[in-house]
């Protein structure tokens, strides 16, 4: 990317934080992961995807979230308790029978996104999985009281786990 396209990102980020991550990217032909650079420094940071176990493991942890995969098609959200996993024939595989379960090709994870930023009026957090091409392969969202506000324990939760990875 350009110095003067990086810098016109930045300052579109900087105006609008809250923007769609993926809807910016594919209006300006350019990857998720450099739109989630893009956002001001205090709502970001970044580790790598070499801890992807890790922090499936930690989310696993954290109670009802929701997580939200998010392609050209469609937008699928769950919301639920993602459920505890573990590496075993290249996948990280999700350990329940019913409800959110799967296999995760965790080898592609290049880097771990943890963003706090104003989305629809309210405050986010959210923690971005980034595949090697830049794509976010899902997000998982800390969740919300019964007053809308983000869980407090989870909010907690969420930056422990940003301090471990992207310290």
């Amino acid at each position: 990317m350009l110095s003067t396209d990086l810098a016109d990102l930045k300052a579109y980020m900087a105006d609008n934080p809250g923007a769609v991550i993926e809807d910016v990217a594919r209006g300006r032909n350019v990857t998720p992961r450099a739109v989630i650079e893009a956002l001001p420094s205090s709502m970001v940071r970044m580790g790598g995807g070499e801890h992807f176990a890790a922090a499936m493991q930690d989310v696993a942890q954290w109670g009802e979230v929701t997580l939200i995969v998010h392609t050209d098609d469609a937008i699928f959200e769950f919301t639920g308790s993602i459920p505890a996993g573990e590496i075993g024939r290249g996948y990280f595989n999700l350990m329940q029978p019913k409800g959110l379960h799967g296999h995760l090709r965790h080898e592609r994870c290049a880097g771990i996104a943890f963003v706090e930023r104003p989305f629809m009026g309210k405050n986010s957090a959210f923690v971005a999985f980034v595949n090697a091409d830049g794509g976010i392969m899902f997000k998982v969202f800390v969740g919300r009281d019964e007053t809308r506000a983000l869980r407090a324990d989870q909010l907690a939760r969420f930056r422990q786990l940003a301090d471990r990875i992207a310290a």
